[in-house]
């Protein structure tokens, strides 16, 4: 229980930071308070390195399902505990968007659209069009990357300390590609908190973003066992 607590407090707080500055003053916001992408993307990967560093020693902080799996299949933990991470991840991530709904309900004017509170999407309407493909190619492909730098930075060959920070770094350069293609998850938790709220197409896409991430994790699961961790 230890463990599920602090993976949801741990993705609580990535949902709530993140999603919270896209949508509170992210790239929609006009006047000198709107961060842009470059303020959001800090903000997720902030919110992964304090939290790295507030949770790594309980759990390694995953904090996302994709993560999860992927250590699954690279053997690094049991079937159990990775259900007990997800269950935590699953249910902040959902919290986080409650309460980020509960703030934004007093803004005046609010109302809630296809893609609500920071919910990933892709297609007409959604900021750059991207269609199902690219969007699917990018979940896919950046995930696969972000999980080959933490396999790496954690493994023997890594530097330990500086773990939560490279992990972040990356976060951030993600979310400068893959913001304009799908809002970025690369995390199937982070998307289905604020889909379960914005309901209408940020839930008929969800699907997306739990298949991508995953398969991008798997993928560099096979990959990291397969290069770097086979016998001789």
């Amino acid at each position: 229980m230890k463990k599920l607590l602090a993976e949801l407090i741990g993705t609580f707080s990535l949902v709530l930071f993140g999603c919270g500055a896209a949508v509170v003053s992210g790239i929609a916001t006009t006047g000198p308070s709107g961060i842009g992408l470059l303020g959001i993307s800090f903000a997720f990967g902030l919110a992964v390195v304090v939290m790295a560093y507030a949770i790594g020693g309980i759990t390694g902080c995953h904090i996302n399902p994709a993560i999860t799996v992927a250590m699954l299949v690279a053997g690094k933990i049991k079937i159990a505990e990775a259900m007990n991470y997800i269950i935590g991840q699953f249910i902040g991530a959902t919290l986080a968007s409650g309460v980020l709904y509960l703030i934004q309900k007093g803004m005046p004017g609010f109302e809630m659209g296809e893609w609500a509170l920071g919910a990933n999407g892709w297609g007409e309407g959604y900021l750059g069009g991207y269609n199902m493909t690219s969007a699917f190619i990018a979940e896919a492909v950046l995930t696969f990357l972000f999980l080959f730098v933490i396999f790496a930075v954690t493994s023997k060959w890594g530097n330990g300390t500086m773990a939560g920070l490279a992990i972040g770094l990356t976060l951030v350069l993600i979310h400068l590609v893959a913001i304009p293609i799908t809002g970025t998850s690369v995390n199937p938790a982070r998307s289905f908190g604020p889909a379960i709220f914005a309901q209408g197409k940020a839930l008929a896409q969800l699907w997306l973003f739990i298949v991508a991430p995953v398969a991008g994790g798997v993928l560099a699961a096979f990959a990291w066992k397969g290069l770097y961790e086979t016998k001789g």
